[in-house]
């Protein structure tokens, strides 16, 4: 594995495996009454993020303790960038304390890519601005993967707000890369202009969910929305929400996903995120082991 992971395209098909394959090493320690282990002893990651994050904060934060590394946690709202100091400036007063792994996220594309340029050590990229987000692909990826064995040939049909989505780009990027059959549905407001030509898209939400393995709802994106795209949040529910009257004849074995958090009643309706199709909480889970990997691949690297 390259130095530092900021898109997918970082990453090779059998390198993405191999961290499929670790993740799932990880995963079943995670069962273990005793959790941790001391392959990162030594190591410190700093968690540099300039944006509020739950899901991916936490489970980067807690995959790094399992493996006994030390942890900086750095907050924009309490640091000297108040004062008007320099994102360059921070990052070489974090590198005076010889951090080993950056996990970044920020509301403006490419600032990862330009940290790496800056420091010794590694750099994730934890999602930056609509650009990508490789580490919550990786998730999305391996939660199917597990599920089904494989990627390759299955059918996703992924909704909601495209163009505004971080996750989109590195979902469609690596489920791409193993092989999958990727198909967009959403308002054509909410569609940018560089989806690969392999994807196909869709306005009829029963069309795309017909036939479809996985069915995965992104969030209404309301902080990187600078326009009224669609008419309300109710219309968008009716057309283009998840929504057992809108999959009610789908074949059984289909899984419905989400990287969170979700917006009830808007791109999902919460009886089917509470649903036996559901894997959104187990997504939470192989967040977890899957960053584990990442941290295992890099530091092997």
């Amino acid at each position: 594995m390259k130095k530092h992971l900021i898109t997918i395209s970082d990453l090779s098909k059998n390198e993405i495996i191999e961290i499929f394959k670790q993740g799932k090493v990880f995963k079943d320690i995670l069962q273990r009454p005793i959790k941790k282990i001391p392959t990162l002893r030594g190591k410190t990651v700093g968690l540099l993020f300039f944006e509020p994050s739950t899901r991916t904060k936490l489970s980067f934060e807690l995959a790094a303790k399992r493996m006994s590394a030390d942890t900086i946690n750095f907050s924009a709202s309490t640091s000297s960038l108040k004062k008007n100091e320099s994102i360059k400036d921070t990052i070489m007063t974090l590198e005076a304390m010889k951090i080993d792994i950056y996990v970044v996220r920020h509301p403006s594309p490419g600032v990862p890519a330009m940290i790496t340029k800056i420091i010794k050590g590694s750099v994730i990229n934890a999602g930056d601005g609509a650009h990508a987000h490789p580490t919550q692909g990786i998730l999305d990826a391996y939660t199917v993967w597990e599920k089904f064995g494989d990627v390759k040939g299955l059918h996703i049909a992924i909704l909601g707000d495209v163009k505004y989505s971080r996750v989109i780009r590195s979902d469609i990027e690596i489920f791409l890369k193993l092989g999958a059959h990727l198909t967009l549905c959403t308002a054509k407001t909410l569609m940018p202009n560089w989806i690969d030509p392999k994807v196909k898209y869709t306005t009829n939400i029963e069309k795309a969910v017909k036939d479809a393995d996985v069915i995965m709802g992104l969030r209404m994106q309301k902080e990187r929305q600078d326009s009224a795209i669609i008419p309300d949040e109710i219309e968008f529910n009716t057309f283009f929400g998840i929504k057992n009257i809108k999959i009610a004849n789908k074949k059984n074995n289909y899984i419905v996903m989400h990287p969170g958090p979700i917006n009830r009643g808007i791109e999902i309706d919460g009886d089917i995120a509470d649903s036996k199709h559901s894997v959104i909480n187990e997504q939470v889970t192989n967040g977890l082991a899957t960053r584990m990997a990442i941290f295992y691949a890099l530091f092997q690297g």
